[in-house]
């Protein structure tokens, strides 16, 4: 598993059907470091009739994958998890490779990945049917779990190992089989996951992965369109989620769709400072900013203001800047310019109507990179307060009361994440129930556990996926009705 230079993908991924296409016949598409521009490797541009045959192949493995006993697939997926865990180093360098987060953050999406396969194990035992008494004499109810079908994953960039395990996982479990739309970005990444995958044993074209960079459009909407594949999880933008879900409405799949999130922070008066500014770090600057749970707004109360932006704006100051596999960084690029160009547009849009940055100016460090920012008294009409920004700025607005601090943080069209910090019990219950957010976080930054259902509500999508909830979205209930 080579981590430096990727070089060509291997033939096998080079096959059309039987026969070894020549890569000429294929498009290239090169992928590069954001750290430094180095071109890591080339990679098949693949097209649509690419996926059509790998959706061919993928149902066709179905219909025997589909067969196996839950105890076969438990055991693959300990494998999976523990060959994960067996080859977490070499994992982690290709994703700072391809992604430019550091190395350290690297090496815990590692860990996050493969736990989604250890716990979807266990859930591949616990596919529970229930017996339902009946209303009619002499008649005996029962449901069973069934797998889907052909499941296609559209997966990010951000955390390119974390969300194919996070679909994958499930739907090994349940007997699915999956196409894998990797992002143009990190296909080594997920190319070393289908290498280890069929080392743990997962029969030959249960995991086919497109990877494709000018073709994307077209290669969506046949994933969307094409009637052998059964349900559709995404994770990604709300616009391209919204496309999405138009184009697979033709043939009424089974969606899961994880989209934009736009999170409030909000630092309550009794709260712990320390601890806030803590979960404030932890939660709007791994992985630079680019998360989709990450803060986006912080709103801290009037009387811990001066103290909390002065702790968390010199918090930030410390964060170590630089390529992510050098030693001490704590910060890496960000995945391109365009994202830098984000991040310039928001701070400049905020500090025009009236913001302040509060941390201090750092050197050039390459294209790709934004320095951390913490910015001050910001208006409620900046760009910042109704767009992710998807970048390493903390933007932190002042409040004076509760019910003002929930309407401030539900007055978006997201809902995927919140948090808040208090030392008050009842405030815990009456703020976790107001707002209107998928996943709610309470003195603590960090909330994504494979145990936990993972998804939002309102523009923010819909579907589990991670706990037990994350089975029910890659199987349809079967009732079964026996009479005397």
């Amino acid at each position: 598993m080579g981590t430096r230079r990727f070089g060509i993908v291997s033939e096998r991924a080079a096959l059309r059907g039987n026969e070894l296409v020549q890569i000429s016949e294929m498009g290239i598409m090169l992928t590069s470091d954001p750290s430094t521009g180095e071109v890591l490797g080339k990679f098949l541009d693949m097209d649509v009739r690419e996926a059509e045959e790998r959706i061919e192949r993928a149902y066709k493995a179905f219909q025997r994958f589909s067969q196996t006993t839950p105890q076969l697939r438990a055991d693959i997926l300990d494998r999976f998890h523990g060959l994960m865990q067996e080859k977490k180093d070499d994992l982690a360098r290709i994703i700072t490779l391809e992604n430019g987060k550091c190395l350290r953050d690297s090496l815990a999406e590692v860990s996050y990945a493969a736990s989604y396969l250890q716990w979807n194990a266990g859930e591949a035992l616990r596919m529970y049917g229930r017996t339902i008494p009946s209303s009619l004499p002499g008649t005996r109810n029962y449901t069973v779990l069934e797998p889907v079908g052909v499941v296609a994953a559209l997966c990010p960039w951000n955390f390119p190992m974390g969300m194919i395990c996070r679909k994958v996982g499930p739907a090994l479990a349940v007997g699915a089989t999956v196409v894998i739309k990797c992002p143009a970005e990190t296909p080594r990444s997920v190319l070393s996951l289908l290498e280890l995958a069929r080392a743990a044993g997962v029969p030959d074209d249960v995991i086919q992965v497109i990877t494709t960079d000018t073709h994307l459009v077209d290669i969506g909407r046949e994933l969307c369109t094409n009637k052998k594949v059964k349900k559709i999880s995404f994770t990604g933008s709300t616009a391209v989620g919204k496309i999405l879900m138009n184009q697979a409405s033709s043939s009424l799949k089974k969606l899961s769709f994880e989209l934009g999130g736009n999170a409030p922070f909000i630092v309550f008066g009794d709260a712990d400072v320390e601890r806030a500014v803590a979960g404030a770090i932890a939660c709007k600057f791994r992985g630079a900013g680019q998360t989709c749970v990450c803060a986006n707004r912080l709103y801290v109360h009037e009387d811990v203001y001066a103290e909390f932006s002065a702790k968390l704006a010199a918090a930030v100051d410390e964060l170590v800047m630089g390529p992510g596999l050098q030693p001490n960084v704590t910060i890496g690029p960000l995945i391109h310019t365009k994202a830098v160009a984000k991040c310039f547009q928001h701070v400049e849009d905020a500090v025009s109507k009236g913001a302040k940055v509060l941390t201090k100016p750092r050197g050039d460090h390459g294209p790709c990179f934004f320095a951390p920012t913490v910015l001050g008294d910001v208006p409620r009409d900046c760009v910042i307060m109704d767009e992710e920004t998807f970048g390493p700025v903390a933007a932190l607005v002042k409040f004076s009361s509760e019910d003002e601090v929930i309407a401030l943080a539900n007055d978006t069209d997201m809902g995927l994440a919140g948090y808040f910090f208090t030392a008050d019990a009842a405030k815990v219950e009456r703020v976790s129930k107001a707002l209107q957010v998928g996943m709610v976080g309470v003195n603590t930054g960090v909330i994504s556990q494979a145990v936990i259902p993972f998804g939002g509500i309102k523009e923010s999508g819909f579907g589990k996926e991670g706990g037990s909830e994350a089975i029910l979205d890659f199987c349809t209930i079967k009732t079964v009705i026996i009479a005397g």
